[in-house]
């Protein structure tokens, strides 16, 4: 059986199948940004020192993907403690290992300097209006379509996303269909602050136009009420390229929450995902991946066993503690670096790249 750092959290056979599908294949990897403004709700993200800094979050950890450092801002985004973005993670698997990138504006505010697929969204608004999302039907057909073309030069696909504030409206698209999911998304912070999620998702379900069942019926209802502009574009991309190729969902409980809508539209392509994650999600007491994704189908879960106590750096050693935890498909693209270098990649290479990387961006900052 092939060896690689990777942990099978959930459906392991599956898993097992599933990883000896794509073993020593290249991977596409393709990272969805987008903005809400329910990131700015005082005490729901970690992405940025203060709030307003979210709209350039998704910008900048594309930028750094491409360019190995940011243009829309000066440094890196960083929590207001320092620690850098997942983005970091995601960039050094990208660069152990040649696969193609591309970003896909789901609706940002601020756009990346990078080139990007345009799929005609817009940013979304604060979830307790119940008005998240204008038309998150076209954003969905036309990431279907992306998603086709995406899959006829992929032998895999690996989609991420970039979105702060997306734990939030995760929960309230998981709650709106009708799932359990209280008690059960992830957070940026070492102390998840469930009970002001789940005030701010209740107060978006109450105001939504729809009633609890048609939310329930067509998942694209829940995603206009109280979901991010981010959904129904992973949505549609995982779609249809899942028709064709293997698709691993790069994420924890937001991807789990982008599954869910897959689930509601094209429930055919289950079979055909995964979801990638790291061992900071899994391992994660004060949220349970696993119990969502088991309420939405038999979905492996793959997790990169990536392990940062080793490292000299304490904006790293941090992460051991529950900080960031997943972000810019870090998990997901971490265990398709092991997958495509048949196991040649793994936590020990990632660490170094990681480390190296973060010397290079603490200096752009001056720090």
């Amino acid at each position: 059986m092939h060896k690689a750092d990777i942990i099978y959290a959930s459906e392991e056979q599956a898993g097992r199948q599933f990883v000896e599908r794509v073993w020593g294949k290249r991977p596409t990897y393709a990272v969805v940004i987008g903005n809400t403004e329910t990131a700015k709700i005082p005490g729901v993200s970690a992405a940025g020192a203060v709030p307003e800094i979210t709209d350039f979050t998704p910008a900048a950890d594309v930028e750094l993907l491409y360019y190995g450092r940011c243009k829309c801002i000066d440094g890196v985004p960083v929590t207001p403690t320092g620690v850098p973005t997942p983005g970091i993670i995601a960039m050094s698997a990208l660069q152990l290992v040649s696969m193609p990138i591309f970003a896909i504006n789901a609706g940002v505010r601020v756009r990346p300097h990078t080139p990007y697929f345009e799929l005609e969204g817009v940013p979304g608004e604060d979830i307790r209006t119940g008005k998240a999302l204008k038309d998150p039907r076209r954003v969905y057909e036309n990431g279907v379509v992306l998603g086709r073309e995406l899959a006829k030069n992929s032998e895999y696909l690996v989609i991420g996303e970039s979105i702060a504030g997306g734990t939030t409206t995760a929960l309230a698209v998981l709650m709106a269909m009708g799932y359990d999911g209280q008690g059960k998304v992830s957070s940026s912070m070492i102390d998840n602050p469930h009970s002001l999620k789940e005030k701010i998702v209740q107060e978006g379900i109450s105001n939504s136009p729809f009633s609890k069942e048609q939310m329930k019926a067509d998942p694209l209802k829940a995603v206009q009420a109280v979901g991010d502009p981010m959904m129904p574009a992973a949505a549609g991309v995982v779609a249809g390229a899942a028709e064709s190729i293997p698709v691993i969902m790069a994420g924890g409980t937001q991807m789990a929450a982008v599954m869910a809508i897959v689930k509601g539209l094209a429930p055919q392509v289950l079979s055909n995902i995964a979801l990638g994650t790291t061992k900071w999600i899994v391992n994660d007491r004060t949220s349970d991946v696993r119990s969502i994704v088991k309420q939405i189908g038999k979905v492996p879960i793959l997790a990169a066993d990536l392990d940062f106590g080793p490292s000299k750096h304490e904006g790293l050693n941090v992460w051991e503690q529950g900080l960031v935890k997943e972000g810019v498909g870090a998990g997901g693209i971490s265990v398709a670096a092991f997958l495509a270098s048949q196991g040649k990649i793994g936590k020990n290479e990632m660490l170094a790249k990681v480390e190296e990387n973060y010397v290079q961006l603490m200096r752009i900052m001056g720090k």
